[in-house]
């Protein structure tokens, strides 16, 4: 070979890995462009909460510009179908609540399948509920609810953010180990329910702490009990309702990150380490804890294992409730 014959190899060989090096740059550099946090619920609940909080924080951790977007419908469903159509690069992620899995028992059929369709990222939150009502009512604990909902039956309203929400499921197992009557009333969101039960619309709703704990703190409504199996540090004065003798009554809520299908795993990790980092800051810490939510930060797999696990819990107390989306 001739010293000719030699370079064209040596040039040749060198466009091709710089051809790779090239691709690999470019992989490596996400994110280069905007962002979308999907938040499938209104502004003011949890989903929005830390989608903003988070968003935020991820935004200065790459930067570049994070944005949430909110596309309530459906009890989650109108984003989530949107998400699930994505493109599976990074640049669209979605905060999910429990009615990610609880909408695949209340309805017949779906867009698309809580599992196939999505890429689990980090389970970020969970947190328990608290049953709170209107200042004006006569009762201040669990066993003054139920007495006054078995002189009054089916005439106490017990909000929530939607059928199937965690409000929901939290109220219908309430009925169901108290054994009382209380109409449930759906809304588009557990920010409006709150609102009706501030102004004595309904008279109660179990919400989560991270929304109801400062309108507890600024007394426009009364804290009956959590649904957790302990207290929280948050707010220990709280009782529970295993407390009011209930043993094993529990009914949390939580929320992860999830993203388009056939997401690449490292591009997965890299989302869900940014993710973790910024649950860790102390700034996020203080206030998320401060409102009842109890930080956790799986991996990828864990979170998988544990979406299928609350597929199978709630589908089976659905089922055994009759619940149905009206």
């Amino acid at each position: 070979m001739n010293g000719i014959g030699f370079l064209k190899i040596l040039m040749a060989t060198a466009a091709i890995s710089l051809g790779m090096s090239s691709g690999v740059a470019a992989q490596s550099a996400y994110p280069t462009r905007l962002v979308t946090i999907v938040a499938a619920f209104p502004p003011g609940g949890t989903v929005d909460l830390l989608a903003r909080t988070l968003g935020q924080k991820l935004g200065e951790e790459w930067s570049q510009k994070v944005i949430v977007e909110n596309r309530p419908g459906g009890s989650g469903i109108v984003g989530s179908q949107a998400v699930a159509q994505a493109a599976p690069d990074g640049y669209t992620l979605m905060v999910i609540p429990i009615t990610h899995v609880t909408n695949a028992s209340l309805h017949s059929k779906l867009p698309f399948d809580p599992i196939a369709d999505f890429t689990p990222i980090i389970l970020l939150a969970s947190s328990p509920l608290v049953l709170v009502a209107n200042r004006s009512l006569p009762f201040n604990s669990v066993r003054d609810v139920i007495a006054a909902a078995k002189a009054n039956p089916g005439k106490l309203n017990c909000g929530s953010g939607g059928n199937g929400t965690s409000q929901h499921l939290a109220c219908e197992l309430f009925k169901n180990v108290a054994q009382v009557n209380l109409q449930h009333v759906p809304y588009k969101g557990n920010a409006a329910a709150m609102t009706d039960v501030i102004g004595g619309h309904i008279e109660m709703l179990f919400d989560q702490m991270a929304t109801a704990v400062p309108h507890i703190k600024e007394e426009k409504v009364k804290a009956i009990a959590l649904t957790s199996l302990a207290r929280s540090p948050a707010m220990p004065d709280i009782p529970t309702v295993a407390e009011a003798g209930f043993p094993g009554f529990e009914a949390t809520a939580w929320f992860g990150v999830v993203g388009p299908p056939k997401m690449p795993k490292e591009l997965v990790e890299r989302i869900r380490a940014a993710f973790a980092k910024a649950l860790a800051m102390p700034d996020v810490k203080d206030r998320l804890a401060a409102q009842g939510l109890v930080l956790i930060g799986s991996s990828p797999d864990e979170f998988g294992t544990y979406i299928k696990s609350e597929l199978g819990k709630w589908g089976d107390v659905i089922r055994k409730a009759g619940i149905k989306v009206e």
